[in-house]
């Protein structure tokens, strides 16, 4: 058109006008911007875009309507101008004019709410809605709606800006999402770091699985927790420990591991999630679940050395979805509780095994004590006899005295069988001589006593030879010489030091081209031996000088090692502490 025709002054000033209201459009946007985007939470920022959008549109009310992804239905999380009974509104997909926006991700301008249909009704002045979808990725996740108690209230620039304004909106909800994702992983991950030194401080198992349950229902905020293992047979899940359950789960019956559902935790090794164990088909307990309100199950299998030992599960009061974050992180926690499980198990077959080594102790020590026993009366018994019958007594016939000679005769004899018994019982105590390597029984001992050298402030300190040959030995007999001179440097140290165990390969002689020997030393910090004590150290069974304890320690040792045809050395300063070294030959080669 040329310049100065009739319709030019026209259109110029329509193109200006449309320039003028797209520039405050965007300024306005723009200052939208800056105020839905200065938070990072959730909550507040669906507030932001709330009043921001009423605000623009000049509603009355309005309201942020998001998907549950548990339930599935459309709820507002956010209002305007509603009753509070709003709130507690819930939509299926596809019912009323938010629920048909959500579908079909259109928009949505009624004039007249009172001549749609679709319409449901949550305030009674409202006569126009402006409905326009939330879309994060792609995917619609929820309706942001404005009403008004006008009529024709909203039009088509309004509609325009109102979805300039989601498009805004969603980017702001996602960032925040992402954000409130990362720091709940954030705050779940530190929480399972003090978790798994708060599980592994107790080495008790019934307290481990007492804590880690407890610790369980902390962490992922859940109602219930409960922790099954398996038994011997492995074909049954038996609850050990739960936290916040009531009386009919903690009596539930085990669980078939054939016909479970945590069953299939244990057999495929893998989480499995249910929304809703009260209505599920696959879960054997469902009327428990009723009774304790029980909800959402979530239960990850506690594997330790690829193997699975039992389950751990959490259940949820309220219907749940559980993120890929929060199966992550149960199941780490559930590797950290089967370690600590393992360990504490360990720690008690320990004990349990420390305490067989000491019967085994004592009862070894009481057949040397035997023995001895046996051969200090076999010498006095062997001079009465011979004197016995070296008086030839004869009395007359009659006399009751015959009798008595008789029984004390055969009381003699007795009392040499007896005798006799107990030193082949005592020879047949033989060690059975082998190969031996004396690093790995001392890795052994280690483990074996650490906790009772930690309890006595006793520091073990080991100076092994890496390339050690063996020793001919009987493993189980050295393993008792070993654990006696521990035991023996922990009683002369009751306030606590240092043991240090050396080992080495010796010559003797020193001529020898090759070692001969191994050299096995213990030394400690403790209270030493007098001169005395350094005297009588190994000698009779019957004649020690402790004052504590049986005594029979170092005699046992000094038995044993002869009967390895080796020798024993004692070094010994009163309160500066012990050295024994153990000295045995090497296996033939």
């Amino acid at each position: 058109m040329p310049r100065g025709a009739p319709g030019y002054s026209r259109t110029v000033s329509d193109e200006l006008a449309e320039l003028k209201a797209r520039c405050e459009r965007l300024e306005l946007l723009h200052q939208v911007g800056n105020v839905i985007h200065s938070t990072l939470d959730p909550q507040q920022a669906l507030q932001l875009i709330m009043g921001e959008a009423v605000r623009l549109m000049q509603a009355s009310s309005g309201s942020v309507v998001l998907i549950n992804p548990t339930t599935g239905f459309l709820q507002i999380e956010t209002a305007y101008g509603l009753p509070e009974a709003a709130a507690n509104l819930k939509l299926r997909p596809g019912m009323g004019i938010t629920g048909w926006v959500f579908s079909t991700g259109k928009a949505a301008r009624v004039g007249d709410v009172r001549r749609d249909p679709r319409y449901i009704m949550l305030r009674e002045n409202v006569r126009s809605e402006l409905a326009v979808p939330l879309e994060v990725k792609g995917e619609v996740r929820g309706v942001l709606n404005v009403d008004s108690d006008r009529e024709q209230a909203f039009s088509e620039r309004d509609q325009a800006l109102l979805e300039e304004l989601a498009i805004q909106a969603a980017r702001a909800i996602q960032n925040t999402w992402l954000y409130e994702q990362a720091r709940l992983k954030g705050v779940l991950l530190e929480s399972l770091v003090s978790v798994s030194q708060t599980i592994n401080s107790t080495l008790n198992l019934d307290e481990a699985l007492k804590v880690i349950t407890r610790e369980a229902c902390v962490l992922m905020q859940t109602k219930m927790c409960s922790l099954l293992l398996l038994n011997d047979a492995r074909d049954l899940l038996v609850l050990r420990a739960c936290h916040g359950a009531g009386p009919a789960y903690r009596n539930k019956p085990p669980l078939s591991v054939a016909e479970s559902l945590l069953g299939i935790v244990i057999r495929r090794r893998k989480p499995i999630g249910v929304e809703n164990v009260q209505t599920s088909a696959r879960y054997q307990n469902v009327l428990i679940a009723r009774e304790e309100g029980l909800v959402s199950l979530l239960s990850v299998p506690l594997i330790f050395g690829g193997t699975a030992i039992g389950t751990l599960s959490v259940y949820s009061g309220q219907p749940h979805n559980f993120s890929n974050e929060e199966i992550h992180i149960l199941s780490a926690l559930a590797g950290l509780s089967a370690l600590a499980i393992e360990k504490a198990r360990l720690y008690e077959r320990v004990v349990d095994v420390e305490e067989q080594l000491r019967q085994a102790e004592k009862l070894s020590a009481l057949g040397l004590l035997a023995a001895e026993v046996a051969h200090e009366i076999r010498n006095p018994l062997t001079v009465m006899k011979m004197l016995y019958h070296s008086l030839d007594l004869q009395f007359p016939v009659g006399d009751p005295r015959t009798k008595d000679s008789e029984i004390i005769r055969e009381k003699m004899d007795r009392l040499n069988r007896i005798v006799e018994q107990i030193l082949d019982f005592a020879r047949n105590t033989e060690p059975q001589l082998g190969p031996v390597n004396v690093n790995e029984l001392l890795d052994d001992l280690a483990l074996l006593v650490r906790h009772k050298l930690s309890n006595h402030n006793v520091q073990l300190l080991r100076r092994p030879q890496a390339d050690l040959p063996t020793v001919m030995a009987d493993a189980t007999q050295l393993e008792q010489v070993f654990l006696n001179l521990t035991l023996n440097a922990v009683e002369a140290m009751p306030q606590g030091g240092r043991l240090t165990i050396s080992t080495r390969a010796v010559t003797l002689p020193r001529s020898s081209p090759q070692p001969t020997h191994v050299w096995i030393e213990f030394r400690d910090t403790g209270i030493g031996m007098t001169e005395e004590q350094r005297q009588r150290a190994f000698s009779s069974l019957l004649t020690t000088t402790k004052t504590k304890g049986t005594g029979l320690g170092l005699a046992i040792v000094a038995r044993v090692v002869e009967t390895h045809r080796g020798r024993v050395k004692l070094r010994s300063t009163v309160g500066r502490g012990t050295t024994i070294t153990v000295v045995l030959p090497l296996a033939p080669q």
